[in-house]
């Protein structure tokens, strides 16, 4: 790095990261220690904006710390003394590990933080799971079309983009629109990823129901991952309210599980004992009996939803029970396949982390990659690793810290169709249409932009 570059880094778990088009390597420490930089250039550490960040993925798609003033919880407690709309929308991933921390259910978490959230003056606490929901439906449609686009009734094979490759996880994306260039993002989905649909949601539809005018509403997600707030400030998510011209953004300020602890720590709240209130139904995944539901899968459950339904629709194939995945290099790439007559005409992957990732990649570049669908995340272990997570105690190791987190995730969760989620069923009803829609499209979707920018050029920015 440039000798005038003055900074204090906390890098998370990754091993020694280079970003290939930038030849810039970063030796990573444990978590929670520092790295800085040459004695003679040290000052103050430097405050990094999300307009100023390189998502070169050595601090950011480890996703340890990166200061981001209106990203903070200070900003959230500022905005609730202001008497603000305040809505919070809770991931599933979050509330495993808020659940594994303190040794309860997901849905105890879930019942006394919309009290303790309520308390301070929140307005409605929802459910992420549901979100998903409605970006799954949205994927699956779009899959369908890539595939029969691919493979045409008369056999005429034409060019299409597949594998697809899901969208949800924003340090990918960070990464393929920084570092691969324009020949990985068509094979990208346009779908939006759950905090952002539900967002969306919120702010174009259900704030009618909730009688608050969309630029009234501060929106709050609670996410496993510091790259969410990236995600949650990228200018193709604000949009334009009334003819004078006020921008919206669909996620005003992103908290991670850990800044969540810290909250509840401030607050001097003893969790355990904390009274539960019933929570937000309007779109939460919890049924009338009050069980969750949900997909399988941690990290979104978007190859096994998408598996199941292409070989049901494409093919006429009902799978029922867990999908047999196969490990393939190692436990974060795993497989599933799908055979007709004997030959295979559905291949599916888990893709956790970055060396896998980087592996999948040069496949794709060079036109040998197998596979019909990738569900990509740059954490190893997926989404409930994310670097926004509350970390392991003393003495217990990360691999244990994500088996109990694994089965918090999952434990009362009934499993269920997307598709027959009634507060989805709802907002297609009431909204959207049916999927894929024009309205769909513009509400749901997006668009991915190569950027090519040199080190220099950005920390003159700084």
């Amino acid at each position: 790095m440039s000798e005038k570059f003055s900074a204090t880094l906390r890098i998370g778990d990754l091993n020694d990261y280079i970003a290939p088009s930038q030849g810039c390597v970063i030796k990573a420490e444990n978590v929670g220690k520092t790295r800085t930089a040459p004695k003679a250039a040290q000052n103050e550490p430097v405050k990094i904006s999300l307009k100023d960040c390189l998502a070169c993925s050595g601090c950011i798609t480890s996703a340890e710390t990166v200061m981001l003033e209106k990203q903070s919880l200070d900003e959230f407690l500022s905005n609730l003394n202001k008497g603000k709309a305040v809505v919070v929308s809770l991931s599933p991933q979050s509330r495993a590990s808020l659940a594994v921390h303190f040794g309860l259910s997901p849905l105890q978490v879930f019942r006394k933080l919309t009290t303790l959230l309520k308390s301070l003056g929140v307005k409605a606490i929802f459910d992420t799971s549901s979100s998903r929901d409605l970006t799954l439906i949205e994927s699956c449609n779009e899959f369908i079309a890539r595939y029969k686009e691919k493979y045409p009734a008369d056999d005429e094979k034409s060019k299409s983009s597949l594998p697809m490759i899901s969208s949800a996880c924003p340090g990918w994306i960070c990464y393929a629109e920084k570092t691969l260039g324009s020949y990985i993002l068509p094979y990208i989905s346009s779908v939006k990823s759950p905090q952002q649909t539900i967002g969306a949601a919120i702010k174009n539809h259900l704030c009618e129901e909730l009688c608050i005018r969309p630029e009234e509403i501060y929106h709050v997600t609670v996410m496993p991952c510091y790259d969410k707030k990236l995600e949650a400030a990228r200018d193709d998510f604000v949009f334009q309210v009334d003819s004078d011209g006020e921008k919206v953004t669909e996620v005003d300020s992103v908290l991670t599980t850990g800044e969540v602890l810290d909250l509840i720590q401030m607050k001097s709240v003893d969790f355990t004992t904390l009274e539960e209130s019933p929570v937000d139904k309007l779109l939460s995944n919890v049924d009338e009996e009050g069980h969750l539901y949900g997909v399988r899968g941690s990290s979104g459950g978007y190859a096994d939803t998408l598996f199941r339904y292409a070989a049901k629709v494409l093919f006429g194939k009902e799978i029922e029970g867990p999908l047999e995945f196969k490990t393939i290099r190692n436990a974060d790439f795993r497989e599933v396949t799908l055979e007709v007559d004997g030959k295979i005409v559905l291949r599916f992957a888990l893709c956790y982390g970055f060396r896998n990732l980087r592996n999948i990649v040069t496949k794709i570049k060079s036109g040998k990659c197998e596979y019909h669908f990738l569900e990509i995340m740059a954490c190893p272990s997926g989404c409930l690793n994310g670097g926004g997570q509350i970390k392991p105690n003393p003495g217990q190791s990360a691999k244990d810290l994500i088996q109990l987190l694994e089965t918090s995730y999952s434990e009362n969760v009934l499993v269920a169709d997307p598709f027959e989620n009634p507060r989805i069923k709802r907002l297609y009803n009431e909204w959207l249409g049916q999927p894929g829609s024009d309205i769909a499209k513009r509400y749901l979707h997006t668009e991915y932009h190569p950027v090519v920018k040199s080190i220099s050029s950005q920390l003159q920015n700084w």
